[in-house]
């Protein structure tokens, strides 16, 4: 299944798009893609929000790909658990994120350069907000259904409380209404490493590098909370794993626990595709 990412300019009010913290975008520019065919009554679209670090890039490949690279191709597919036979799917990237959505990383039409530091703080309901006005714009007045997991899933409750009939149906997968104080610390604790990186800036690092380590170490205790004590154990136990390219001729140095070499994995995986702003505004609206 190919599909393709498409951007849309939002069409605005006047006065642009007022946040609920305040201040406003006077441009909203939205990636997202699609797949399934759409029913000629237009009622089978399934919309789909993606969790904390996903994109538009719901299922299929895209055009090249020797694999499909979808987050959730293994749900979203013909036959699937969101059956594109019969479903009409569509995602966006949020508000916020860094993968074609107006961001802190995008261009501020106001300076020219990038908005980092001066990106408005936002709130999942101004990304829910955004996900509405691209459905409308793409001319539905109402749609099958909302369904997201973990931040996705916060998405899809907010879309459906704040416009209530707009989806017929709601589905929330491996989430809540709102964090728990635990999780709460462990966001603290990961904004906090992006902080303390040398090459922070105050959020305007776009000339001069990112603070790629402190995104790295909030990655890696993210995922130390995406698996619980006992998946953690079956799946890395105690097990060594010996590095091939070690620095140095010392065994020891050599040596990493099989957790290690996946958490150090996670985080250089994740630096190079997602922004520290982004991971900074999406974590705060959580």
């Amino acid at each position: 299944m190919i599909t393709k990412t498409h951007k849309i300019k939002l069409t605005l009010p006047d006065g642009g798009l007022k946040l609920e913290k305040g201040c406003s975008f006077s441009e909203i520019e939205v990636a997202y893609e699609t797949c399934g065919t759409l029913s000629p009554e237009r009622d089978n679209v399934v919309f789909i929000c993606h969790a904390l670090t996903g994109d538009a890039h719901v299922a299929g490949r895209h055009e090249g790909d020797v694999k499909d690279t979808g987050w959730w191709s293994n749900m979203v597919k013909p036959g699937g658990g969101i059956d594109t036979d019969e479903f009409h799917v569509i995602c966006a990237n949020i508000l916020g994120g860094c993968s074609g959505t107006t961001g802190p990383s995008s261009i501020n039409p106001a300076t020219g350069t990038p908005y980092g530091s001066s990106f408005p703080n936002i709130t999942v309901g101004d990304i829910v907000t955004v996900h509405k006005m691209l459905l409308e714009q793409l001319g539905f007045k109402k749609i099958h259904a909302v369904i997201g997991g973990s931040f996705g899933g916060m998405q899809a409750l907010e879309f459906s409380v704040r416009f209530p009939g707009f989806a017929e149906k709601c589905g929330v997968i491996a989430s809540g209404a709102s964090m728990t104080t635990q999780a709460l610390a462990f966001d603290i604790v990961g904004r906090d490493l992006i902080l303390n990186d040398p090459n922070w800036n105050k959020g305007d690092y776009y000339e001069n590098g990112a603070p790629r380590t402190g995104l790295a170490q909030a990655r890696k205790l993210a995922h130390i909370t995406y698996l619980s004590g006992e998946m953690m154990r079956e799946k890395f136990g105690r097990r060594i794993r010996m590095q091939e390219n070690a620095e140095n001729n010392d065994i020891d140095e050599q040596k990493k626990f099989e957790v290690e070499s996946y958490l150090d994995y996670q985080g250089q995986k994740f630096i190079k595709r997602f922004d520290a702003n982004s991971y900074l505004h999406i974590t705060r609206a959580m």
